[in-house]
């Protein structure tokens, strides 16, 4: 079995506008057809849900874009084509719990899969293409380790 290269980098988003400009450049390298599924780490708080509104922006979708905290799961149709799935699995209190909803369906067909809290679903997701860890940084800025896919990581620097 052959394995992509993996890569790690670190940036600092000392406000949004940065976070923003990640999110752009995210949303380059997942182009035309996003199929990718990313995993957001870090303490309530970081940012995780509003990187989320950035890249899903940069990728085209207008109109509301909402937090699933209570829903788990909130889908986007993207605008050149594909969809997005932005998950937020805080509130499992067990990993199965992610089986009983059916997300092994969603997770099977192509698309891009947005994971907040994937740790609250351990074992039952498939390897991530790229993982971010936000954490809080003096003031409002955040630090970030990137890893994954190198296509994917190298598109953020």
């Amino acid at each position: 079995m052959h394995l992509p290269p993996i890569l790690e980098t670190r940036l600092c988003w000392p406000d949004e506008a940065a976070a923003g400009a990640t999110a752009e450049r995210l949303s380059s390298a997942l182009r035309p057809a996003p199929d990718a599924v990313i995993e957001l780490h870090g303490p309530l708080g970081a940012g995780k849900t509003t990187f989320v509104r950035l890249l899903l922006r940069a990728l085209g979708v207008q109109g509301r874009i909402k937090s699933p905290s209570y829903a788990v799961m909130e889908p986007y149709e993207l605008p050149g084509g594909g969809s997005a799935s932005h998950f937020d699995f805080y509130r499992f209190g067990d990993p199965r719990e992610w089986e009983d909803a059916g997300f092994r369906d969603v997770f099977a067909a192509p698309g891009l899969k947005l994971c907040e809290w994937p740790e609250k679903a351990a074992g039952q997701l498939p390897p991530p293409d790229l993982q971010l860890f936000i954490e809080l940084a003096p003031g409002d800025g955040r630090h970030v380790r990137a890893s994954g896919r190198a296509d994917l990581v190298a598109a953020l620097a």
